[in-house]
């Protein structure tokens, strides 16, 4: 699948984007704190750049950059640890953020790196 065009990605996130991506990611949120529903939860902020701005995950275009993801059992212990907690902090800095002007951008590179932050999940390769 390729990238959509810029123009149709800034009209998704002034219509939709920036007011439906503090509801996912706290809806994700809330899975990850109910341990049965945490990997759904995270599925769900794996989502985060896409409900933002349409962005879409490398490797979906391009397979071999998707080799470079750090192992499922790595992934785990570091959400157990640091992943869930941290990104609840991440997720709320980028909504602040996102209301002014000023920090629209900050924002947007923060939720992009949403998956990073909460699994290790490199979203853009």
């Amino acid at each position: 699948m390729t990238q959509r065009s810029l123009l149709v990605r800034a009209i998704w996130f002034l219509v939709i984007g920036w007011w439906a991506t503090p509801i996912v990611v706290n809806v994700a949120w809330f899975l990850n704190v109910t341990v049965v529903l945490a990997p759904i939860g995270i599925k769900v902020i794996n989502l985060v750049p896409t409900v933002l701005t349409l962005a879409e995950p490398r490797s979906f275009t391009n397979p071999q950059l998707a080799r470079g993801q750090h192992s499922l059992v790595v992934r785990a212990l570091y959400f157990v640890f640091v992943g869930w907690w941290l990104s609840f902090l991440w997720a709320n800095l980028a909504a602040f953020l996102a209301v002014t002007i000023i920090g629209l951008p900050i924002a947007i590179w923060l939720a992009n790196r949403l998956p990073f932050v909460t699994s290790l999940y490199r979203f853009h390769g």
